[in-house]
């Protein structure tokens, strides 16, 4: 089975990259978003990346490597020729993506839709209502969630053994991962499908046997993250001293609160949100998502994408 035809839901942080690096590949890529303002701010995200790009690109005229794996293989040196047609797949990538509010001409055609909402499992149910009775008979749905379970959701797409998750780590260029979780409704051939796409785009496919919460990576990543949250939101330190603290003792690039503005400061605060007790101040889901909230969400403070997180980027 060929997936030829991609649709991105959304297009935040991960489903601008998705977006990207799929069109990047020599896919049709179309993104649909809600509205014409969300068209807006995701356009910007894709410039972005193609500045990323084209910068690492133009960078490797001169190196053995290494280099980004999503971009380059990495064992082989590159001429002039061959760095100037990856940046003409570069540039076809930002000029052909449609973007679009139609979804029903989003999805006419499609081989693929990959859902990228914000982690909230009431918004992607509304979705899959909506998206279920425009769908063609072959299409493959894939959620890109972080934390939710596909069978949770499955029966609102009226295709579960067409339905898998098909989760992203941020800056798919270089962490090139794809998780790919089935439920005990999918289709083997279908999640064989999903699994070549994810080569076909050089995601490295990390196959999870049965259902888990947070997969692979977000099972070890979120309880790392959430503990250096508590110790903010509890005020035990600032996270300044807490990322000073992560990178001196363990050699890391990053502390946690810069990776958090990676991942996006909204998906951290859904995330909180469906926690026990968030919805009460006195606990520290509570004083966390206030805190988020507060400082973060109600300031346009986003993280990467929007230029200001718990660190400035511009």
């Amino acid at each position: 089975m060929s997936l030829k035809n991609i649709v991105v839901i959304g297009g935040g942080v991960l489903g601008s990259q998705i977006a990207y690096q799929t069109a990047y590949k020599g896919f049709p890529v179309t993104i649909w978003l809600r509205s014409p303002a969300s068209i807006d701010r995701a356009r910007p995200k894709l410039e972005r990346l193609h500045g990323i790009y084209t910068a690492e690109l133009n960078a490797a005229r001169t190196s053995d490597g290494p280099y980004s794996a999503g971009l380059l293989e990495n064992g082989k040196k590159y001429t002039d020729a061959e760095i100037d047609k990856r940046i003409a797949a570069a540039d076809a990538a930002l000029r052909d993506m449609k973007l679009t509010t139609d979804l029903a001409d989003a999805v006419k055609d499609a081989d693929l839709v990959i859902e990228a909402l914000a982690e909230d499992i009431n918004q992607k149910i509304d979705f899959y209502k909506m998206l279920a009775p425009l769908l063609p008979e072959k299409t493959i749905v894939a959620t890109n969630s972080s934390t939710l379970l596909p069978s949770a959701m499955a029966e609102y797409t009226q295709r579960p053994e067409k339905y898998l998750a098909l989760h992203f780590a941020n800056n798919i260029w270089s962490g090139n991962t794809a998780e790919i979780m089935g439920h005990a409704g999918t289709d083997p051939e279908n999640y064989r499908a999903v699994v070549q796409f994810a080569e076909d785009i050089s995601m490295v496919p990390l196959e999870v046997k049965k259902e888990q919460p947070g997969y692979i990576l977000n099972s070890m990543l979120v309880p790392f993250l959430e503990a250096a949250e508590f110790l903010w939101a509890n005020d035990i330190a600032d996270y300044e001293t807490i990322d000073k603290t992560w990178v001196l003792a363990t050699h890391a690039p990053m502390g946690p609160f810069r990776v958090i503005d990676v991942v996006g400061i909204t998906t951290v605060y859904n995330i909180t949100l469906s926690r026990p007790g968030a919805d009460d101040p006195n606990t520290v889901y509570g004083k966390l998502a206030k805190r988020l909230k507060e400082e973060f969400i109600d300031t346009g403070k986003l993280g990467v994408n929007a230029g200001e997180g718990f660190y400035k980027y511009k």
